[in-house]
């Protein structure tokens, strides 16, 4: 197949928020809205990633990681949330006093 370590998302500027999922479960609108749908074949099994960077990169990274044409597409997720947002928790403390 391929040496998964060779090819990691971050060397090419890129993050994967979900691999080898459904596209249901990628319609999740609380992932950041600059994430986008992969679509890629391995093995001749298609898979879908929601991927985190730009398009030239992402198509680096599955064109290096899985080769030739098994890259099919790459579009727009289903995330609303401001990408400066995404992954921040949300403050529990508003019982404090303020000063």
């Amino acid at each position: 197949m391929f040496d998964d370590s060779s090819y990691t998302p971050s060397k090419y500027g890129c993050d994967i928020l979900l691999e080898k999922t459904t596209i249901e479960r990628a319609k999740d609108k609380s992932f950041p809205n600059d994430a986008y749908l992969v679509w890629y074949v391995v093995d001749g099994q298609e898979y879908i990633d929601l991927t985190r960077g730009s398009r030239v990169r992402i198509f680096d990274l599955y064109y290096d990681r899985y080769g030739p044409n098994s890259l099919k597409r790459i579009d727009f997720g289903y995330g609303r949330t401001n990408p400066k947002l995404w992954g921040n928790k949300k403050s529990s403390d508003k019982n404090k006093k303020r000063k």
